[in-house]
């Protein structure tokens, strides 16, 4: 399997580009590729170009080839707004539903979320996490990065959603997917999950008042970084690209 490579920068539609010291030195010393192999590069911007790798002492570049405008992308415009996770839960979230083929994470500071994050140390985690999307989109083959917004309240981000259509995983209550009405073609559709302690009282009957529609999973309750990915997989069986 040919390499796939994030590019930072928009590509040129030919000619060579430099590598970035961290893709150069992920590509010599984790890949262990070398001069002339084939690689894939990507902007996030769409599409994909085929390259080739040529070494010039400690610098590394990439021969561009014909681009090509193939996506990969879900007719399903899915946005996962995640209460946060402790642990690596919240990078395994975030890949796997990269891989899943959604179109951005919102991550939530729950009443009973275990991770608590704020200021600097948020902004961190944040980058982080959009360059865990990154790689999830380099071995999955999606040409367009999703956005990880910046760490929000639930308020805050009710606020700034108001006109958004929200389903709200609600274990008890809630409604089957097969009693969900269809998302109309192009508009986004957000999927809120709460962290590992569910929802609070107050938190559910906030995301009621703003007009999301309580979904549920079965009888079954399950943990946070389970609910999420199966309701995603759920959704884009039913109305995405599965």
């Amino acid at each position: 399997m040919i390499s796939r490579f994030f590019f930072p920068a928009p590509l040129p539609s030919a000619g060579e580009v430099t590598l970035p010291e961290a893709l150069a030195h992920h590509a010599a010393r984790v890949l262990r590729l070398r001069d002339g192999d084939p690689v894939i590069l990507f902007d996030g911007h769409g599409g994909e170009t085929p390259a080739q790798l040529a070494v010039r002492g400690k610098t590394w570049l990439a021969r561009l080839g014909e681009a090509s405008a193939v996506e990969r992308e879900s007719p399903l415009a899915l946005v996962l707004v995640q209460g946060l996770a402790s642990g690596d839960k919240m990078d395994w979230i975030v890949q796997k539903a990269t891989e899943l083929g959604i179109a951005g994470v919102v991550p939530l500071a729950a009443a009973r979320s275990v991770l608590r994050l704020s200021g600097e140390r948020a902004e961190k985690r944040a980058a982080h996490w959009q360059q865990v999307a990154v790689a999830a989109c380099e071995q999955c083959g999606r040409n367009r990065v999703p956005q990880v917004a910046p760490v929000s309240s639930l308020d805050a981000y009710l606020a700034g959603a108001a006109r958004q259509r929200k389903l709200v995983l609600a274990p008890q209550g809630g409604l089957p997917l097969r009693r969900i009405a269809a998302p109309a073609a192009d508009a986004p559709l957000h999927l809120l999950v709460g962290p590992e302690g569910g929802w609070s009282e107050a938190e559910l009957a906030a995301c009621l008042r703003a007009g999301a529609e309580p979904l549920s999973l079965g009888p079954r309750v399950l943990r946070t970084e389970t609910a999420g990915l199966a309701a995603v997989a759920a959704l884009q069986a039913v109305w995405g690209d599965f």
